[in-house]
């Protein structure tokens, strides 16, 4: 009988202890090679935290060393990073504390400084952290300063984009609910974006993971907002991230018909790490912003489209943060429109399949966008345009018996997001009183 990919990784691990220095470099290539084959469950199965305290051990008995340990946890932790494996392992080993102790310590010396070993270790670090523990205001800041030093770099040779790219991957891993000042990074971030938005210097990876760490930055600083939407054009390149990723995904074959492995499984996870943090980002932004978010509407909708029939997760996501966005003042209304999304989402409620939370989130749609109209109307918007966007969107409704179809569902009980029961209020007030 075959043996399995974990099994066969367990059995190479415990043979590299009685192996010289050049089987056990032959061991760790086959052995990261695995791990590419690897699905999540897999990955979790074999990395536990008794796995990080042998390969301490090993260290400290001179029987690994360090070089090839870091080269090992490089490749689990981009697997890690890229797939958001969320049970904790190397956090609680006796590594993690080493590795942090290290980085302080040599970071602490005036001569002879290591950068390639602080480098490594930091972004060893970073890779493995799993979103779920703060690092020290100390130990985030070493690490900020040597990745953003080697993001920077600007020869586009194969080497050194891949340095570059591991340096991002690892950046984008800092939690998001972890607060990081702006001057630790701010500038560098905007010299490395207006460098890629000319030159495309960055791997597609890079450039994805880049946008995530900044997403992850406006949780806690809102003076972030303008200069990442009107400076960095966050809204635009975003959008066309999402719209080149979702072309590499065959949305067409049912996630239970293939292996969850592989080049596109990661970037279907990556698209998923962008919708939550586009959630995020609409949940919490007040500010009203520009014409770019048109395009972000479109390659949200245009995911949605491609994810209903095969990838439901990604699917409900879609629904969740253009339901999201509809009730905050982010993005104008004439964007929903123009981006697609009221067509989407009445698509979507009066499918023969639809089900109790796909119909909370259209009918919570419709009812934030109408009362946004009528809130606009408040603030004394500009009364022609608003009358035109009205009517634009109740012809659309109304055209293919659409707003029949949102009055057939008041007073209906269906299933919220909370997985509680609720009663979808009386809509028809809001369609008479415009």
């Amino acid at each position: 009988m075959e043996m399995s990919v974990t099994e066969k990784f367990k059995e190479l691990f415990n043979e590299l202890e009685g192996c010289d220095e050049v089987d056990q470099k032959q061991k760790i290539e086959e052995m990261k090679r695995m791990i590419d084959e690897m699905n999540e469950k897999e990955f979790e199965s074999v990395f536990t935290t008794e796995l990080f305290e042998n390969i301490h051990k090993m260290i400290i008995l001179k029987k690994f060393s360090l070089k090839d340990a870091i080269s090992l946890l490089m490749c689990i932790g981009s697997f890690n990073a890229s797939f958001i494996i969320l049970k904790s392992s190397f956090e609680s080993s006796s590594l993690r504390h080493i590795f942090e102790i290290i980085i302080i310590d040599e970071e602490k010396k005036k001569e002879r400084k290591n950068e390639r070993l602080l480098i490594d270790l930091c972004e060893c670090c970073l890779l493995l952290n799993n979103y779920n523990v703060d690092l020290s205001k100390d130990l985030l800041g070493i690490c900020i300063r040597y990745l953003l030093k080697v993001a920077l770099k600007k020869e586009e040779d194969k080497e050194t984009q891949k340095e570059v790219e591991t340096a991002i991957l690892a950046l984008s891993c800092i939690r998001k609910l972890q607060k990081v000042p702006k001057e630790l990074f701010l500038n560098e971030i905007k010299e490395i974006v207006f460098y890629q938005q000319e030159h495309h210097n960055l791997t597609p990876l890079a450039s994805r993971f880049l946008w995530l760490f900044l997403m992850d930055r406006l949780d806690n600083d809102e003076s972030l907002e303008d200069v990442f939407v009107n400076e960095l054009h966050l809204a635009r390149e975003v959008a066309r991230e999402l719209e080149e990723l979702s072309k590499c995904v065959d949305w067409t074959r049912k996630e239970k018909e293939k292996e969850n492995r592989g080049k596109e499984v990661k970037k279907k996870f990556i698209i998923r790490r962008f919708l939550y943090a586009f959630f995020f980002f609409f949940f919490s932004s007040s500010k009203l912003w520009n014409e770019e978010f048109i395009e972000l509407i479109m390659s949200i909708v245009q995911v949605l489209r491609a994810s209903r029939d095969n990838h439901k997760e990604t699917f409900e996501s879609c629904i969740n943060v253009i339901e999201t966005a509809a009730g905050k003042k982010v993005v104008k209304i004439e964007a929903f429109l123009k981006g697609g999304a009221v067509d989407a989402v009445l698509e979507e409620i009066q499918r023969p399949t639809l089900d109790d939370k796909i119909a909370y989130n259209g009918l919570i749609f419709f009812m934030n966008v109408l009362y946004r109209l009528k809130d606009e109307e408040k603030d004394e918007m500009e009364e022609a345009k608003r009358k035109a966007t009205k009517m634009e969107l109740f012809e659309k409704m109304e055209e293919e018996g659409y707003e029949d179809c949102i009055f057939g569902f008041c007073n209906c009980k269906v299933e919220s997001l909370f997985d509680e029961y609720i009663f979808v209020p009386n809509v028809e007030r809001l369609f008479v009183h415009y």
